[in-house]
């Protein structure tokens, strides 16, 4: 599951997903857009449902921030695959 927030100049983007050993991943990605500005944090999740909790609190969050929700899909989906992608470009 990937979900992108947006405003006028900045990004939020989570990726939700199982690793190759069935443990749960939390990606957090965040910048200005157009820009080289922002970061990538991973966390472990003891399941899905605590991945899923952190997931409802980052909505409440940018909502309260005045992010827009602009993407929610399935890692599957041509839309949720390239979002993905984009994670990678992230790293170092």
């Amino acid at each position: 599951m990937i979900i992108r927030w947006e405003t006028d100049h900045d990004y939020v983007l989570v990726h939700i997903h199982q690793d190759m050993f069935g443990d749960w991943i939390f990606s957090r990605a965040w910048g200005q857009i157009g820009t080289q500005f922002g970061g990538l944090r991973h966390q472990l999740a003891d399941d899905r449902d605590q991945a899923l909790m952190w997931l409802a609190d980052e909505a409440t969050i940018q909502a309260s921030r005045g992010f827009r929700k602009v993407l929610e899909e399935e890692d599957h989906t041509p839309e949720g695959r390239e979002a993905v992608s984009q994670l990678s470009l992230l790293g170092p």
